[in-house]
């Protein structure tokens, strides 16, 4: 991997890859088949943009929305490596150059959409030498994923014309059944699974309960007053809401902009950019925004009502703090998100699994067991530990040792084959004499009425804490019958024991106490000596003045600033100080490109601020 690293370095700035990036280049560089699952922000465009610089011929690349190709395009050119995106927005003169361009080899990466490639695949795909085929946010190819989209489907003849040029499918979210149809859908030939661990730990999880949408405001206020000159969205589920919530916030002096699809193309344009460049902090959106971005400096999100599924929500909060820099995340649920969401469920075409989605979302919402662990067992990964950054963690509830309640539960699912439900196996628990349990036979289970002593209700409760913390999964091919995971095996075989949270009734949550303001006399300003900055002030004194330099580069180059470097870049530059060039390339994300271009202009205001002088001056 030795050449590849010095690329990774000279185009990236990155000296090492990160889990799974090297095992993935090297299957497409030997020519086979993937599937690639990384949380957003954990390197899965380096899995197909590094083999497409070191690979003869030109990559393409699948992408579902225009602005997220014209990101992709202008950080790759930024980082030197000849990239293009061939849309229906483009001028015909300027999509003829670009076809041009890739017929002479000179484009490395092509982005397109799922739609436009049908159009191009007997002309221009036919006189192009393709290096290789990467399918972005592959989740969209599948029914049972939260982002159907049909066009995808007819991505499978990429294979039969290209039966020899390696393709790797990405995406972020995917639970087991949507991994299993994107393989089946794709035809992808003889291919390796990589899945990277879904832990976003910079990311904190939030969730607050039954706020009016008057107390929503006054939470948001607050916290965005806590996350000062920092960049964040707000996801509504109606488009009024974008609106409504942007007239309030600025009622508060806080500058932000609606974004859904009622606007017109120019208003959503003009939102979106201010946002990516910074001239807007805030933007209260419709969940179709941020898809189409690669804006790495966002620092939260918050969703003023609950999403529709777990899938939605984990890509969602994904949209903060891409950079690994830690971001904050706030949920707000209510009953009436529910109701909304359930008619949502119901009128959808695919009623069963929407609603059985639907379901795990309310629960993550409700439950007192860590949100990450829930999240991440969600998506198959085993976690045994808390987080520690969740709000579940930060205040826990009363746990008891439930390793035996737990080994019960087991046990019956074991004993019917993995063959029953949530419901029938309560009702086996519980000792039930209904008909259909007496018809199946189940009352001759050795655990038929092991649970008699506990209420249906808790039952239910214990058991959605035992599939939260991935003790068993809901098989939703099959009539979503409950399995016992690996992790819950080595439970009820006593190899480790498990605590659950203590089931208590659920209050209704009441609107908080308002404080009355108290006067407070103001005092006249002490005027006091000059002083010198601790290290602390000084860093934080460098890492503006660098932010400021960042900015008036890219309003002059008229490019989003996180292309320029991005907020984890400045922040190395601040614990390194570099004070020339080679110390400057040593900073993640500096290439040749970005060294050559910015290097000297950085490292000047770096001397500046800590009063070093230049070697002219020396």
């Amino acid at each position: 991997m030795g050449e590849l690293l010095l690329l990774l370095k000279k185009f990236f700035g990155y000296s090492s890859f990160r889990p799974l990036q090297a095992e993935v280049i090297q299957r497409i560089i030997n020519k086979k088949d993937s599937l690639v699952l990384m949380p957003t922000g954990g390197g899965k465009s380096i899995c197909y943009q590094l083999p497409a610089i070191y690979l003869p011929g030109t990559a393409i690349v699948i992408s579902p929305l225009i602005a997220l190709m014209k990101d992709q395009v202008e950080a790759l050119v930024a980082n030197g490596i000849p990239a293009a995106a061939l849309n229906s927005m483009l001028p015909e003169e300027e999509r003829q150059r670009i076809r041009q361009h890739c017929i002479q080899g000179q484009i490395k990466l092509l982005y397109i959409s799922p739609e436009k490639i049908m159009s191009e695949l007997d002309w221009l795909l036919s006189r192009m030498e393709i290096s290789l085929i990467a399918i972005d946010e592959a989740h969209c190819v599948s029914h049972w994923g939260h982002d159907f989209r049909p066009e995808y489907t007819q991505l499978a003849i990429l294979k039969e014309r290209f039966p020899n040029v390696p393709m790797v499918a990405l995406t972020a979210t995917a639970d087991k059944v949507t991994r299993a149809d994107i393989l089946e859908q794709l035809k992808l030939k003889e291919p390796e699974t990589f899945i990277s661990s879904f832990d976003r730990p910079n990311l904190s999880l939030t969730v607050h309960r039954g706020l009016n949408k008057k107390d929503k405001i006054t939470a948001i206020v607050n916290f965005i007053r806590a996350h000062k000159n920092q960049s964040g969205i707000i996801y509504c589920m109606k488009r009024a809401d974008t609106e409504s919530v942007a007239q309030a916030l600025s009622t508060f002096n806080i500058k932000a902009v609606a974004y859904h699809a009622g606007l017109s193309p120019k208003a959503r344009e003009e939102a979106q950019n201010d946002f990516i460049n910074d001239r807007t902090e805030v933007v209260c959106a419709t969940v179709a925004f941020g898809m189409g971005i690669d804006k790495s400096n966002v620092r939260w999100v918050i969703h003023f009502n609950m999403p529709g599924s777990i899938e939605n929500y984990y890509q969602e909060i994904g949209r903060a703090g891409r950079d690994g820099v830690n971001s904050d995340t706030l949920l707000f649920y209510s009953i009436g998100d529910m109701i909304l969401l359930r008619r949502f469920a119901e009128e959808s075409g695919q009623m069963d699994i929407n609603l059985e989605k639907l379901n795990r979302m309310q629960r993550y919402c409700e439950t007192d067991v860590c949100r990450r662990r829930i999240l991440l067992n969600y998506f198959g990964e085993e976690s045994k530990d808390d987080c520690g950054n969740c709000d579940v963690c930060r205040n826990p509830p009363q746990r008891f040792e439930g390793s035996i309640l737990i080994q019960k539960a087991l046990s019956g699912i074991l004993r019917t084959n993995e063959s029953v439900g949530m419901h029938m196996l309560i009702e086996i628990l519980r000792g039930s004499g209904r008909s259909d349990v007496m018809r199946l036979g189940y009352n001759n289970l050795k655990t038929y009425g092991a649970g008699a002593d506990l209420p249906y209700k808790v039952w239910r409760e214990y058991l959605y804490q035992m599939l939260h913390l991935g003790y068993i999964e809901i098989d939703y091919v099959h009539d979503r019958n409950l399995k016992v995971t690996p992790l819950g095996k080595k439970v009820l075989f006593g190899e480790i024991t498990a605590e659950l949270a203590v089931y208590t009734e659920p209050e209704v949550a009441k609107r908080p106490e308002r404080k009355k303001r108290e006067k407070k006399e103001r005092k006249p300003k002490a005027t006091r000596a000059p002083r010198q900055l601790q290290p602390s002030e000084l860093d934080d004194a460098l890492l503006e003045a660098l932010k400021q330099l960042r900015k008036r580069i890219a309003e002059r180059e008229k490019m989003p600033a996180y292309i320029i470097f991005s907020d984890a870049a400045l922040k190395d530059m601040v614990d390194l100080k570099p004070l020339t060039l080679d110390e400057f390339r040593e900073v993640k994300g500096v290439g040749d490109a970005k060294l050559e271009k910015y290097g000297n202009v950085f490292i000047a205001l770096i001397r500046y601020i800590l009063k070093i002088p230049t070697e002219n001056e020396e």
